[in-house]
């Protein structure tokens, strides 16, 4: 019985999927002698169509419990990670980037917090013992953390950009229930906000986090576009009174933003 399943959505990440895949394994059952029992590894591809789908397949004959779904029509991130979630067969949810900046060893400490009882547990850089690679380029570190801080009055994870997280299934359902969206590149801040997520029982599991060597990154002024409008659609959720100041003061902030880069 699949106690776990973890969550990959990948795009031409070809190369990193076979030592993601060994990685986790090995990870989950060496954890505490394999007491989480049973995991799955779905990964969710946007017709990469770099032999990703084959790279899989090979995996699982050898007896690794993996499985990929390849996307035809649709596209993005948060909607893989939503297809992934809907389609898992765990109690207990993870998602990752294929990247290998999350660490998958790190992956065991984030299900075990959800069995103990966590309603949602971050993969944070930004932990007591945290570290992030000394070649994460500097424009890097400042859109994070501009991005952390205008994120703060909507939650209490002190890393939302990660993308490194888990939850339970009964917990994501309850953001399923208040229109998760499938938009943008944040889903672990969509999905904490729309579940309402109890602050008390939020678990940060510090990680390494270290510069991709396989891939290109997904970071572009789009993104960070679609980050703020993003951020609006969930202050309107959470305080909908504060929306036309909560516009201004984003929109200010950009152009400042540019002005600056510029």
């Amino acid at each position: 019985m699949v106690q776990c399943s973890v969550i990959v959505p990948t795009y031409k990440e070809a190369g990193n999927l076979e030592s993601l895949s060994r990685r986790l394994f090995k990870a989950f059952k060496e954890f505490r002698g394999g007491a989480l029992g049973d995991i799955e590894l779905i990964f969710v591809d946007d017709n990469s169509r770099d032999g990703s789908q084959q790279h899989v397949e090979r995996l699982a004959a050898q007896g690794l419990n993996c499985r990929i779904i390849v996307r035809t029509v649709e596209r993005g991130l948060s909607s893989a990670v939503l297809r992934g979630f809907a389609e898992a067969r765990g109690e207990y949810l993870i998602c990752m980037d294929a990247d290998l900046q999350h660490p998958p060893e790190k992956a065991p400490e984030l299900a075990q917090a959800l069995v103990e009882g966590a309603e949602f547990v971050l993969g944070t850089r930004y932990g007591s013992q945290d570290s992030i690679d000394k070649d994460w380029p500097l424009h890097r570190r400042v859109i994070s953390t501009g991005a952390r801080l205008l994120a703060l009055p909507l939650s209490s994870l002190n890393d939302p950009m990660s993308g490194f997280f888990g939850i339970p299934r009964h917990v994501l359902q309850r953001a399923v229930a208040n229109k998760v969206s499938p938009i943008g590149f944040k889903i672990a801040l969509e999905i904490f906000v729309k579940a309402r997520v109890d602050h008390s029982r939020v678990v940060h599991v510090p990680i390494s986090f270290g510069v991709r060597t396989v891939g290109e990154s997904k970071l572009s002024s789009k993104v960070i576009l679609s980050y703020l409008s993003h951020l609006v659609e969930l202050y309107h959720f959470t305080f909908p009174a504060l929306i036309p100041v909560l516009v201004v003061l984003i929109l200010t902030l950009l152009v400042l933003l540019v002005v600056k880069l510029w």
